[in-house]
């Protein structure tokens, strides 16, 4: 069922893989975005309710200073090397960001044809039964761990961790409609994207029917 006559499309994808590369390409085709990673740092900010939480969770040494905003390389530590600590995160930010996204989705509805919704936890978090489609974007192992130490600054050993503490790119390519494989050029990427957005129903696409 479309979500208010929205063609949703859910990306996902694991770390490193280049999601964000993917979204802009489809952002490029006319469709609304919303990043999830960002609507997390928002509503981890000094003053929301959920930045309170996570310091009465997790203690004000994950503050880059008292009172100031949370230091997420230091909060990633905690909770990547510890999966109940991870899932104690989860329960307190999930249901904010998932509220942030509801209210954007009923904004862009009035305006925009194709949404999509880049979240690294979409399917875990459910967004799949209101999704038309869900894009995996995938690469090769060795990509991501260069890519995490590279671009992010982080050891081979927290790279790895990181990687470890998501399920495996093959687990999330079986429950895709679409994957894209970022392993190769950037033209290659872009060429897969645009051939799945073609597979879109021009109606929902554009509004028009088809000739």
């Amino acid at each position: 069922m479309p979500y208010k006559g929205l063609y949703l499309i859910g990306l996902t994808g694991n770390i490193a893989c280049g999601k964000s590369t993917v979204l802009a390409m489809i952002q490029e085709h006319g469709a609304a975005v919303i990043d999830a990673d960002q609507v997390t740092r928002q509503v981890q900010q000094p003053g929301e309710p959920v930045y309170q939480a996570i310091i009465e969770a997790f203690g004000e040494t994950i503050l880059v200073a008292p009172g100031g905003p949370i230091d997420r390389q230091r909060l990633g530590a905690i909770v990547f090397s510890d999966p109940q600590a991870l899932r104690r995160l989860e329960q307190i930010v999930h249901p904010a960001v998932h509220a942030r996204i509801l209210e954007w989705l009923d904004e862009v509805a009035a305006h925009a044809r194709v949404a999509v919704i880049d979240a690294v936890k979409l399917l875990e978090a459910g967004w799949k039964q209101v999704c038309d489609a869900i894009w995996v974007v995938t690469c090769t192992p060795e990509q991501q761990l260069r890519r995490l130490i590279e671009t992010r600054g982080m050891s081979e050993a927290e790279a790895r961790m990181r990687i470890a503490a998501q399920p495996s790119q093959e687990s999330r390519a079986a429950q895709a409609d679409v994957v894209i494989d970022n392993s190769g050029s950037l033209d290659a990427t872009r060429a897969q994207v645009n051939a799945a957005w073609e597979r879109i129903p021009v109606d929902r696409r554009t509004g028009r029917d088809s000739l």
